[in-house]
């Protein structure tokens, strides 16, 4: 097994370096350790994110399997059986409810909800007990990159050479700029408050979405509390205007207002967390992967959280990167090369078709045009009311047929039971 810990100026050698460790770099060492390669995961361990949660879906649910992290997942999380979506845009037609069940597509569940800082937690206990994964909690403060291998260089002056590099460090991410890999990047007239709240009556493990003209207010379930038997959390979209006046608010203020969006469906509203708030943009890049080096998660997209794609599609990206270099010799340079043109030629798609349709449908609530509404509408009709057409929506939706890596398919033993 390589060493790891070596003195300020050492160079060391690791098959995997994946450099970050948010949940999704801390995911990507696992996978990685998993299929026998030497892990070396360098990065600091995000700090407390307020008021954030994470729905993930089916796929997603079945990569933790993998991982072996889903029993622990569970215990922290909520069931998601349906999802509800409600237009709130006032628009000249009306538009109908529209709800998106499991057990539509035989699912018990379409996925779980669990706050971020408890899945950062579970992954993290999971990393610091494999043998095969190194945990160095540094910053790296260069990279080299050539035909041959790959470097990290971090902060202390060690020194580890990987024959491949697992981009996970985010938007601002240090390994894509020294890779030269080209970023296109948006914003929108946006700002999202997450919370954590406790309300009165049950959410039926129901997500719930309303449309407004600010964008999404969604309310997800969490799991219970002794003190606190109904909670969900928020995610609520809004002009930065709106959210700097709504964070100015006592607290009981602020709980009413979320109760008059809720349309009092889930009666009195009292917030328990911090509240969290970030400014809505997009991002794709030019190439997923070049040489020696793979991105992944914030490093390659960035979506407003809209029908909860970010996580999910971060950790398809590590499941599909653990799929293409299955088998592959790191150290061969044409295998590995014919290995990440399929992994981008996947990447690109899969996440080219979320971000239009994310960017699409955030559109459509923000710009009050006839058209637009006509057409959003429209498609709300279509899926209601055709059984398949759903059905199709709901599993792209948790089980996308773009991609679905190995990792993410049913396990051999549970598709024979079914």
């Amino acid at each position: 097994m390589t060493e790891f810990s070596a003195p300020g100026g050492a160079t060391t050698k690791t098959d995997i370096l994946v450099a970050g460790a948010g949940s999704t770099g801390l995911a990507a060492a696992l996978a990685f350790a998993r299929s026998g390669l030497k892990t070396a995961l360098v990065g600091r361990i995000p700090p407390p994110l307020p008021g954030r949660t994470v729905a993930l879906f089916e796929a997603s649910v079945r990569f933790l399997g993998a991982l072996g992290a889903l029993d622990r997942v569970k215990a922290l999380a909520c069931p998601v059986e349906a999802i509800h979506m409600i237009d709130d845009t006032d628009q000249l037609f009306p538009v109908p409810e529209l709800t998106l069940r499991a057990s539509e597509v035989d699912l018990p569940a379409l996925g779980v909800n669990i706050s971020n800082d408890e899945l950062v937690g579970v992954l993290l206990d999971l990393v610091r007990s494999k043998p095969e994964i190194e945990l160095i909690e540094a910053d790296i403060v260069d990279y080299e990159l050539n035909g041959a291998g790959a470097a990290a260089i971090l902060a202390d002056g060690r020194r580890i050479e990987a024959d491949f590099i697992v981009a996970a460090d985010g938007r601002n991410s240090r390994a894509r700029a020294v890779a030269g890999i080209d970023v296109k990047e948006w914003t929108y007239p946006q700002v999202a408050l997450t919370m954590m709240l406790r309300h009165e009556f049950p959410h039926d493990n129901i997500s719930t979405e309303w449309h407004t003209r600010s964008g999404p207010f969604t309310l997800v379930p969490l799991p219970p509390r002794e003190d606190a038997p109904h909670r969900s959390s928020l995610v609520w979209l809004m002009s930065v205007a709106d959210a700097r006046r709504r964070l100015a608010k006592p607290r009981e203020e602020l709980e009413y207002e979320i109760e008059d969006y809720a349309k009092s469906e889930f009666g009195a509203m009292k917030i328990e967390s911090d509240i969290g708030q970030f400014r809505m943009g997009g991002m794709q890049v030019s190439q997923h992967a070049k040489g020696r080096l793979a991105l992944v998660g914030e490093t390659c997209h960035i979506f407003p959280p809209i029908g909860a794609q970010g996580l999910n599609l971060s950790l398809r990206d590590v499941a599909d990167l653990e799929d293409c270099l299955a088998s592959v010799d790191l150290r061969n340079s044409r295998e590995l090369e014919r290995a990440l043109i399929r992994y981008d030629r996947h990447r690109r798609a899969d996440i080219g078709f979320r971000t239009h349709g994310v960017d699409v449908l955030n559109r459509s609530l923000i710009i009050p045009y006839l058209p637009v509404d006509l057409f959003r509408g429209a498609s709300f009709i279509a899926v209601a009311t055709l059984g398949p057409l759903r059905r199709a929506v709901i599993r792209e939706g948790v089980l996308p047929h773009l991609v679905l890596p190995r990792m993410m398919r049913k396990p051999v033993r549970e598709a024979r039971a079914g």
